[in-house]
């Protein structure tokens, strides 16, 4: 497993890893960045003060909160500009290491969306949780380690499994090899708390489950229609 996770980590830096790397980081700072404008212009629409320095305050204080609250979005959200991208990483991966013609299917555009969002809104979920019990000693650490292992073990191998089965099978070989991928999951956990290269989290985590998905699994079989 840890030869996947060093293989997975080299390969995230590779041209094609590095051009959706840009694709996403420059969407997700455009969406932030339009956040940032749209709510700071909301707040000073709705509140008006007459006082200069209470209005300086209120901006400043305002500007600190947006701040705050966009960097605890900056994940979330860069998962989801990612998860448009993750079905083309998965291939990307599945010719490096499966024989020529083995790929697996893409998935419809449709529901790698949903499968985008659904991955962006339990992110955000999970982590918020998390960021509550950091005020909870003892369990702040372990809460984050725990939640988010679950939330990318079972994210990223589905997305990998889907490639090649039904959801139905997916779900079956999850529940088989649970602790396995969980383990993998907390690789991926670990990886998401080092800032800065949390960035990276979704392509890293692509690229590991693809190949913790060949390694557990049945020879390669096709996905039906």
């Amino acid at each position: 497993m840890l030869d996947d996770a060093l293989a997975a980590f080299r390969q995230i830096f590779t041209p094609p890893f590095r051009a959706v790397l840009v694709k996403t980081l420059g969407l997700t700072l455009l969406i932030l960045t339009l956040a940032w404008l749209g709510l700071d212009r909301l707040v000073l629409h709705f509140v008006s003060v007459q006082t200069p320095w209470v209005a300086t305050l209120l901006s400043i204080v305002t500007g600190v909160g947006l701040f705050v609250g966009l960097a605890f979005l900056l994940a979330p959200t860069s998962s989801l500009v990612a998860g448009l991208f993750l079905d083309e990483l998965a291939e990307i991966v599945e010719r490096e290491i499966y024989p020529p013609g083995a790929t697996g299917h893409t998935l419809p555009a449709g529901y790698a969306v949903w499968l985008a969002i659904r991955f962006a809104l339990l992110s955000a979920l999970v982590n918020f949780i998390a960021l509550i019990l950091l005020l909870v000693p003892g369990i702040n650490a372990i809460a984050f380690f725990v939640a988010n292992a679950y939330l990318f073990s079972r994210e990223f191998f589905e997305l990998a499994a889907l490639r090649y089965r039904p959801l139905e099978q997916v779900r079956a070989l999850r529940q088989r090899y649970r602790l396995r991928i969980f383990i993998a999951g907390l690789l991926i956990a670990a990886f998401l708390a080092v800032p800065i290269l949390n960035l990276l989290t979704p392509l890293f985590g692509t690229a590991f489950m693809v190949r913790l998905h060949k390694r557990i699994a049945p020879p390669v079989l096709p996905r039906p229609a």
